[in-house]
């Protein structure tokens, strides 16, 4: 099977702890870029860090971000396509959260906001891409991107108080740690890979697609090869038909040396 198209997660798929990018993972990618396969960033992650990848490791595609919410073509700083959280939910959650001292963020603007003074709970809760208000009414004008729920209590109290509601409520845990993010109920990592491939006329069955996370699972089943990491939780892996490595073990450029290189070899003349 051709792959025309390879999607890459960045958290616990391209990345590694530390947040950086392997030499063979950096290799696969270039090889699979010199053999005309286009490669495109999925991720949770706000605008910042994607844009930052992309441009090392030269890659020209718009990036897909905010859990599929946002698509950027930012070569030509442009969004593409925006499904942001509308305010008629957005305004009573945040609301809600502000006035019961529940840990929250809001992604507005491609900046995620927090209240002074409230808790840091991960390195990349800092710098550039953050700001800081004194109240959320200061600065809720617009329909955000998205909100987080940060910490068990506040994603607890969350789910109990708005959990029945159409939107699309994506939970992650690590280390002890829990989040949501609350999106648009037609926004994911799928339907935007889905938007971008027709916009490029790649047909499902030639794109790559690899992840670890739940939010990533309809994207792998949607690509015509879905693999998913050796970090990957149980339930991320039993549903996709092909396993990799972790991210730290190269992960990426064993599926990428797999299905686009190891193929595009075996099709070489003798």
């Amino acid at each position: 099977m051709r792959i025309d198209l390879i999607a890459l997660d960045l958290d616990g798929t391209l990345l590694d702890p530390t947040e950086q990018i392997s030499t063979r993972n950096r290799n696969a990618i270039r090889r699979a870029l010199d053999v005309g396969v286009r490669v495109v960033l999925v991720t949770g992650r706000g605008v910042d860090l994607p844009i930052k990848i992309s441009k090392d490791l030269n890659l020209n595609l718009p990036i897909i971000c905010c859990h599929g919410a946002l698509t950027k073509d930012f070569g030509a700083n442009r969004t593409l396509t925006h499904l942001p959280l509308q305010l008629q939910y957005a305004k009573p959650m945040v609301e809600y959260a502000e006035r019961h001292g529940l840990s929250l963020a809001i992604y507005l603007e491609e900046y995620f906001w927090r209240l002074e003074g409230s808790r840091v709970y991960m390195d990349d809760m800092t710098g550039p891409g953050w700001k800081e208000a004194k109240t959320f009414e200061d600065v809720l004008h617009s329909a955000p991107t998205f909100v987080r729920f940060l910490g068990e209590e506040s994603v607890e109290a969350m789910r109990r108080e708005f959990g029945d509601w159409p939107l699309n409520f994506h939970y992650e845990s690590w280390g002890g740690f829990v989040e949501c993010a609350v999106l648009n109920r037609d926004a994911s990592k799928k339907h935007a890979l889905a938007r971008l491939c027709a916009d490029f006329q790649v047909l499902p069955e030639r794109v790559l697609a690899i992840g670890d996370s739940r939010n990533d699972v309809p994207m792998l089943r949607w690509a015509g090869v879905g693999v998913a990491m050796g970090n990957a939780l149980p339930e991320v892996k039993e549903n996709v038909r092909y396993v990799s490595a972790s991210n730290v073990d190269d992960g990426v450029a064993i599926a990428i040396e797999r299905f686009v290189i190891g193929a595009q070899s075996a099709k070489r003349p003798a």
